[in-house]
């Protein structure tokens, strides 16, 4: 079993949050560690339901503010909803996956935990007024 150090970042490098994703296999598709990270987000808001959930994705009927995307109040968030929204929003280069020094380009790409256990994932903003 591998752990990687999951990582997110704004597009200029500055750190978000990181936290460590355990139980992994040794080798893995980027689909599947993208769903396992977003298995284990809506897990943790799940359990605490703060108002304000700090995903990768927006959730449907939540509004963004600058602490995360606002949820109401006692709502649970389905995690394979928000991994396929995750998925989709990669393919549409709503977010970046870098894995020690490369960019992983395809969801299907086989992963090596054990070589490459630092995952970061760099949040694009679209421009306003572009």
């Amino acid at each position: 079993m591998a752990t990687a150090i999951v990582r997110d970042e704004t597009a200029t490098g500055r750190a978000i949050d990181q936290w460590p994703l355990t139980g992994l296999p040794e080798r893995i598709s980027a689909r599947e560690l993208v769903r396992l990270r977003v298995r284990e987000e809506v897990a943790r808001f799940n359990a605490h339901r703060p108002e304000h959930f700090r995903g990768l994705v927006q959730p449907t009927d939540t509004e963004a503010t600058l602490n995360g995307y606002r949820v109401a109040r006692g709502r649970r968030l389905d995690w394979e909803h928000q991994a396929d929204a995750a998925c989709a929003a990669f393919a549409r280069n709503g977010f970046l996956l870098l894995v020690g020094n490369r960019q992983v380009d395809d969801l299907d790409e086989e992963i090596d935990l054990l070589a490459d256990p630092d995952v970061a994932f760099v949040r694009l903003v679209a421009l306003v007024g572009g």
